[in-house]
């Protein structure tokens, strides 16, 4: 890939993730855990989601759950072949499975998650060629803006549970 392609993938890369980060505020303004993500196809958003845990009473309701569900329904497919997932923070085991299971062939996160991460922090798993599926992973796009983010969360929630 020659520089310029690359340059014009970073950009891409960071408007898109641009987009997850809005999404990341929807949920910090929600009271929840200020993860967002986009599934992109054809260079066009075609799911947009925020964790909403706490709203839906869901342990399973991460951005990127509802993000492929929202993706599966606009293209009425299960497989999301020729999609990119972008996610502000590294995508948890479950998250990391239902990628697998969907197809996504690329995924770009931003933060990375030393406690939970399943792409490269803890786990591996959508490189694991023990897996039926792989995917391209593109770590760190704005990835102090996505971890400032949370930090700032859960920094003002132990503050509130001191008081």
């Amino acid at each position: 890939m020659s520089l310029g392609a690359m340059e014009d993938l970073f950009d891409a890369d960071a408007h898109w993730m641009s987009r997850a980060f809005e999404q990341a505020n929807e949920a910090l303004t929600a009271d929840e855990v200020p993860v967002g993500a986009v599934i992109i196809r054809d260079n066009a958003v075609i799911a947009a989601a925020s964790n909403q845990r706490e709203s839906l009473h869901d342990p399973t309701a991460h951005a990127e759950m509802i993000a492929i569900t929202q993706a599966a329904a606009a293209i009425s497919d299960w497989r999301l072949e020729r999609t990119t997932l972008y996610v502000t923070l590294e995508p948890c085991v479950m998250c990391a499975g239902a990628i697998l299971q969907s197809r996504i062939p690329r995924v770009v996160f931003g933060a990375k998650d030393p406690k939970a991460g399943a792409v490269c922090s803890l786990y591996q798993l959508l490189v694991d060629d023990r897996m039926n599926h792989q995917c391209s992973v593109t770590s760190g796009v704005l990835a102090e803006p996505c971890g400032r983010i949370l930090t700032n969360f859960f920094r003002s929630k132990r503050a509130l549970k001191k008081l």
